[in-house]
């Protein structure tokens, strides 16, 4: 069987004015999970990567810890989903009983519980339906991480072991296709998913069965707690 290793991003510049670059320690979360990989012996004979700044760094500060780094390829299909265009098109809807809601969200840094609480009735909407017109659609976001991923094991060669540099959203929707979890208890699980975390599948052929989730082994035997991150 093959491995498929799905990669959350290391930490970004949440509250800033560019979410998408890495912050100090989201490099060093990625250094340190090359440098485990490297130390446990999983050579990774592919290795791809959403088009979003912050997955296409953690991916390359980790393969630069590799003795034999493949060579890293680009595919948007694992681009996390539109966040700030989900806000746009469902925020309106929440001011009626939630009037503070835009300060919130504008403000994400200096409000970060009330940012999580708003932003997960948010994601629930959208699981429900709730984005039309030229939003992506959950049922899009869907369908298009669960294509890359059978692109991908189309491709695979037996035994080979795949590295897939990503987001917290896509990691979930992969969750929710391979395991059979309800789409909004994926979701549950999606706000622990770990920076730079380590999610293990095994595939024969387009079969794909989860071997361990949200593995930051690398980060705890850093013994630096603030290494452990979510956002």
């Amino acid at each position: 069987m093959g491995n498929l290793y799905l990669i959350r991003h290391g930490q970004a510049s949440f509250g800033a004015a560019d979410y998408d670059v890495l912050s100090t320690v989201g490099q060093r979360q990625a250094e340190l999970l090359g440098d485990f990989l490297a130390q446990v012996g999983i050579r990774l004979h592919r290795c791809v990567s959403g088009s979003l700044r912050r997955q296409q760094d953690t991916a390359r500060h980790a393969l630069a810890r590799l003795p034999h780094p493949p060579r890293l390829e680009t595919d948007p299909r694992f681009d996390e989903f539109d966040a700030q265009g989900l806000i746009r098109a469902l925020l309106p809807g929440l001011l009626d009983t939630e009037p503070g809601a835009g300060e919130v969200m504008r403000n994400a840094a200096q409000h970060p519980h009330e940012f999580q609480r708003l932003f997960e009735r948010l994601v629930s909407q959208w699981l429900e339906g709730g984005v039309q017109g030229g939003s992506e659609s959950w049922g899009a976001f869907l369908a298009r991480t669960v294509e890359a991923v059978t692109s991908l094991l189309r491709a695979a060669a037996p035994g080979e072991n795949i590295a897939v540099f990503t987001s917290g959203g896509v990691i979930t929707a992969l969750l929710h296709r391979y395991t059979g979890l309800a789409a909004s208890e994926a979701f549950r699980l999606n706000w622990q998913i770990y920076n730079s975390s380590l999610n293990h599948l095994r595939f024969k052929g387009c079969d794909v069965t989860l071997v361990s989730f949200n593995g930051h082994a690398h980060l705890q035997l850093a013994q630096a707690p603030d290494l452990i991150t979510w956002r």
